[in-house]
């Protein structure tokens, strides 16, 4: 049988096994910024289970970049020689992997979410946070307005920080411009009030990204493919909608993103999203179709058919589970088998598939 989850898809010079993908998901696992052995086996469950893709979590470019004080970063070379052997296992079962870089902005220096408090001291190892302005999300600290200085050598720590996930090995680099995080923060005009180039209007408040995506475009190889995600809605009144958003990836594809990972909300804390299955899916579709850009669909997808579904119609290019992955990281596996697909088993695990190999 032959099905669209599971065609390979290639871009630039890089060919994707299938299209059912591993989101990137905090595990607040990290020390000081290191990964630990936890990320190994949290990280190794998804290539034994088939993924085409597997991303790493949010991986702070700068210290202060990181969400929480467990948070990974990729600020020297050390810690991005930490991620070597994951790469390289995922390599050696077939599955391709990659990388989000991320800097948390004013939601930055929590604890672990386990915690018995929100906000890191500094001598817990927490730091001042930074935004666009000092307007703070609800419950935590005002953050401090970056100067275009700043601005700037943040742009540098995002290539630096792709430089070394190119040298590790990563296969695919993605910047993380959703959530509420630092480039999301200057994207939408709830939380962007700068009067600069950096503030204003649509072309002012997606400078910073579209910087930081030339960037990154210019450090990694030609043949690499760079991948943004983004909140296609504020899912509030008067803040960043999905006009605005197709607008962005417009410019995007202009600078050389070759694909948008589309999820929605995280910037404020009151507004009310409509969870359901796909939720999002709609969002992914319009702006593929309108920027004419590839793009992956997340938010509730759970269901083998439900993902087939997703891709056979063209409303996205792949599908990326999160919550589903962590109840079975063998789910591609198990898809493939539901629709009737012989999928990429590891020869330690044949033996369980109920198709013949």
């Amino acid at each position: 049988m032959s099905t669209s989850l599971f065609q390979e898809m290639k871009i630039r010079d890089l060919t994707f096994p299938n299209r059912a993908w591993v989101s990137p998901m905090c595990q607040y696992s990290a020390e000081d910024g290191r990964i630990s052995e936890w990320h190994r086996v949290h990280l190794g469950a998804f290539a034994t289970g088939g993924a085409g893709l597997v991303f790493v979590e949010a991986t702070g470019v700068v210290p202060e970049g990181r969400i929480s004080i467990g948070c990974p970063g990729i600020w020297n070379d050390d810690l991005a020689q930490a991620f070597k052997p994951i790469v390289d296992f995922n390599h050696s079962m077939g599955s391709t992997i990659g990388i989000q870089l991320a800097h948390a902005g004013r939601k930055g220096s929590t604890m672990k979410p386990w915690d018995d408090h929100l906000i890191a001291s500094e001598s817990e190892g927490g730091w001042q946070s930074v935004s666009a302005t000092d307007l703070a999300f609800t419950g935590m600290p005002a953050p401090r307005a970056l100067s275009k200085e700043e601005i700037a050598e943040l742009t540098q720590a995002f290539g630096r920080a792709a430089d070394r996930a190119v040298k590790v090995g990563f296969d695919v680099v993605e910047i993380h411009a959703a959530h509420g995080y630092l480039l999301h923060q200057f994207l939408s005009p709830l939380t962007n009030k700068r009067t600069d180039e950096y503030g204003g209007s649509l072309e002012g408040r997606m400078r910073f990204l579209l910087e930081v995506a030339q960037k990154v475009r210019s450090t990694i190889p030609d043949g690499m493919p760079l991948f943004v995600r983004i909140s296609a809605t504020d899912w509030v009144e008067g803040g960043w909608d999905i006009d605005e958003a197709v607008l962005l990836c417009i410019e995007l594809k202009k600078v050389g993103v070759d694909l948008i990972d589309v999820s929605s909300g995280g910037l404020v804390s009151n507004a009310v999203i409509p969870v359901g299955p796909g939720y999002q899916v709609r969002f992914a579709q319009e702006i593929r179709e309108k920027a004419k850009i590839a793009t992956s669909a997340v938010g509730v997808i759970t269901d083998a058919r439900q993902a087939e579904e997703i891709i056979s119609s063209g409303r996205a290019d792949a599908v990326m589970l999160a919550r589903e992955m962590l109840r079975n990281p063998r789910w591609a596996i198990a898809a493939s088998e539901e629709l009737g697909v012989r999928g990429r088993w590891p020869n330690q695990f044949v033996r369980a598939s109920k198709l013949p190999h």
